[in-house]
Formats: C-alpha cells, sequence, structure tokens
C-alpha cells in the first residue's frame, strides 16, 4: 500500500474528493458556474485607506517625536539676524558665566542660557568679560553675544578715577561735575553713612572721644565705573562698598585690635599718613609717628603732656569744613594754627575728631601695621619726598639743616 504522506496534494484520496465538492458546490443547478460577488474590491480599497493612514499617523508622529527629542539635544539657539534694536544688559561685578547668561536671557540678547554656557565654554576668552553696562543687540547668537561682550566699543563707559588722599568735599565735587548730578544731592546723601551701608561699629573709639559720623575716609580711592542711571547715593554706595571690601581682605579690624585701638582709630591715622607722607616707602613710619605721639610715654617727656599730634594738614582740613580753600603751612597764622575752638588745631589732644581724606590701600595697611620705632619728628629731605624721622629734637633740628641744603625747605622750622 502507497504511503499517503509522500503521495503528491491532488492525489491524496480524500484531499481530491474535497477539491471535487468544492468545484461542483460552485456549479448551480443547471450546472453552469456561479458568478462571485465584487464584495473583496471594496474591502481592497479600505484596507488600503486604512494602511495608508496608519502609516501616515506614524509618519507625522515620528516627525513630531523627532522634534520633540532634538529640542533635548540640541541647546536652543538664535542664529544671528540683521537686527538694529539694541537693549543695554548691566554686568555686575562678580558674575560668572550663569549669572551672565541670565540677564542676557532677560533682554532677549540670547536664546537660552545654556547656549551661552556652552559658547563660553568653547571660547576661553569668555573669562575675560568685565563687569559695566554694554550695548547689545537682540537676538544673537550665544557665540556672538560673547564677541560683543569683549569688544570694548560696546561698553558704556563712565569710568572716573578717584586719588588717594582726597577729601570728601573734593570727591562730591568731582563727581558732580562729572556725572552731571548736583552737588547738594552728594552732600545730602553723605548726612547718613550707616544708610550708605557703613556698618554703626566702626565709628566706635577707644579713645573716649566722642562719635563723629562723618562719610570721610569711607569713600576708597579707586576707578570707578558708573552706571548711565547713578545717583549720588548709588554712586557713593559702590565706593563705600569698596572700602569695606578692601578692608575687610585686610583684616583691618583684628589688626588695629592687636593695636589696642579701634578700626577708627586707625582709619584716622592712615588719612594723616597719606596726607603727610611725600612719598609711599614711608607712610609706616609717618603712622608709627601718629600714635607714638598721641600714646607713648616718651612722648610726653620729649614734647610734652599734651600728647597731640602737631600736624597742619588737620588745620587745613578744618578750613574744607568750613568751605575755604586749603593754604600752605607757611600761610596758615599762628592763631589759626592753635586756636582752642578747633578741634582740629595742632594742639588738640589725641587723634582728631575724624579722618581728615579717603586714604588708599598702601595707607591702610601702613596704619594698620606700622613698623616698629621710637619716631616723633620727621621731615622732608629730598624732591623725591623722603622724610628723615627722629626720635629727639636735636636731631629732628639736623635734618631741617639736610632739607634747606637739599632745596627742600628755605629755611629751618628750629
Amino acid at each position: 500500500m502507497t504511503d499517503e504522506l509522500f503521495l503528491p496534494f491532488d492525489e491524496h484520496p480524500e484531499r481530491s474528493q474535497r477539491r471535487r465538492h468544492a468545484v461542483d458546490g460552485n456549479r448551480g443547478r443547471n450546472g453552469k458556474k456561479k458568478k462571485k460577488k465584487k464584495r473583496g474590491r471594496g474591502r481592497s480599497f479600505l484596507a488600503l485607506f486604512l494602511t495608508l493612514l496608519l502609516l501616515g499617523g506614524l509618519a507625522g508622529g515620528a516627525y513630531f517625536g523627532y522634534d520633540k527629542l532634538k529640542s533635548f539635544f540640541i541647546t536652543p539657539d538664535y542664529t544671528t539676524a540683521a537686527s538694529s534694536a539694541e537693549v543695554q544688559v548691566e554686568i555686575k561685578d562678580g558674575y560668572l558665566g550663569k549669572e551672565i547668561a541670565k540677564e542676557l536671557r532677560a533682554k532677549d540678547v540670547i536664546k537660552s542660557e545654556q547656549a551661552f554656557v556652552e559658547a563660553s565654554e568653547a571660547n576661553p576668552a569668555a573669562k575675560n568679560i568685565q563687569p559695566g553696562v554694554y550695548k547689545l543687540r537682540i537676538q544673537l547668537s550665544a557665540a556672538d553675544a560673547i564677541k560683543m561682550l569683549l569688544d570694548t566699543a560696546n561698553r558704556i563707559t563712565n569710568g572716573i578715577t578717584i586719588t588717594e588722599g582726597l577729601s570728601t568735599f573734593k570727591i562730591y565735587k568731582l563727581l558732580s561735575e562729572k556725572l552731571e548730578i548736583p552737588l547738594a544731592e552728594f552732600k545730602a546723601a553723605a548726612k547718613d553713612p550707616i544708610k550708605l551701608g557703613v556698618p554703626d561699629w566702626w565709628f566706635k573709639r577707644e579713645d573716649g572721644k566722642k562719635e563723629s559720623r562723618s562719610l570721610e575716609g569711607f569713600l576708597f580711592p579707586d576707578t570707578y565705573e558708573f552706571p548711565p542711571n547713578v545717583t549720588a547715593e548709588s554712586a557713593l554706595k559702590m565706593m563705600v562698598a569698596r572700602f569695606l571690601d578692601v578692608t575687610g581682605k585686610l583684616n583691618y579690624a583684628d589688626k588695629a585690635a592687636e593695636l589696642n585701638i579701634s578700626p577708627y582709630q586707625a582709619l584716622i591715622v592712615a588719612s594723616l599718613a597719606q596726607a603727610e607722607a611725600g612719598n609711599a616707602d614711608d607712610l609706616g613710619k609717618v603712622a608709627r609717628v601718629s600714635y607714638n605721639r598721641v600714646f607713648s610715654d616718651k612722648a610726653v617727656q620729649e614734647i610734652g603732656t599734651c600728647r597731640c599730634l602737631q600736624f597742619d594738614v588737620t588745620v587745613n582740613y578744618s578750613r574744607e569744613i568750613a568751605g575755604k580753600e586749603p593754604k600752605p603751612s607757611s600761610g596758615l597764622s599762628q592763631a589759626e594754627l592753635t586756636d582752642p575752638k578747633n578741634p582740629y588745631n595742632r594742639n588738640a589732644k589725641g587723634l582728631p575728631p575724624t579722618p581728615i581724606n579717603n586714604p588708599g590701600q598702601h595707607a591702610l595697611e601702613a596704619a594698620a601695621d606700622p613698623p616698629k620705632g621710637d619716631w616723633l619728628y620727621f621731615v622732608a629731605i629730598d624732591k623725591q619726598g623722603h622724610s628723615a624721622f627722629s626720635s629727639t629734637h636735636s636731631q629732628f633740628c639736623r635734618d631741617n639743616q639736610t632739607a634747606v641744603k637739599a632745596g627742600v625747605l628755605k629755611q629751618s622750622s628750629c
């Protein structure tokens, strides 16, 4: 018997029989073949339509998804356009990349903060961006925004240099002229140093003298870039903040405590050294002379019991307070020098009520850490402003003769 598993499909008995029945079933009673209905073509069209619709939906979804994914992986950034719209952006002192980016994004200069951070990482020069107010275009690429910030032509400058040793009165006048702000506004703002940022403990003294809350001494000499919208009050606040920053880094209060004086007394001495020293090399020695004259017992033996400075510069400062111009020492009368009603007179006991100018960093350092010495006198002995220091009046007189020979003095003061 032939194995059915190996018979051809059509030759299999059961399958052949079913096929014949199927063929016969397609014929009618009269033996004619039945006509097929056309339902299959409609179904095929519907299937095709649904397939295309599905494919279209998948394609649209894929594109939408890609667009979304692209926003995650590609940092949003403008392509610099030829826009003429400009804005002013202030980069404050101490700002780093993220802070700068935040300011730029807020003014629509850049599209995203991340774009600026990435552009900064790609451009090492970005770390050289300086504080100040800049005029920039809107909707820049982050890379172009950095280029504009590095171009000094885009920086709105209003730089004013305050030199060491200027009194507040001279500073107010200078700022008034340069910033075109009425002088009266500076004087009004200066009446409350605490409001301008000076901590109240700065005015404390250890010598029993009454506190005098003057702004003198707290306007640090430097070059300042004032913003276009600066006011008298905000300008003075900037200078006070700079003073506090410098003295903080110098540990000024701690160093004054080591000298058994208050920071304010050290500030007064710094202003005296700034006014009297003709050369930066002598700042520390002049500060030491000031301390010795006021606090040392030897000064009582050598000079007298007044413990007074006997500096002409304090008298000249009192003239500024009165709205008068300073005079050379030779132009000050004896009555003016020793006026008992003037707390800044030559013979006033101890340190004056306030600083007499605004000392620079070197003078501050000199007063906070003066060299050791028993000097009580000094006099300039050369045209470069160097002074000779001595602990006795007799040596001081000899130094005066040296000054006369050098042409620094017309005649000895001894």
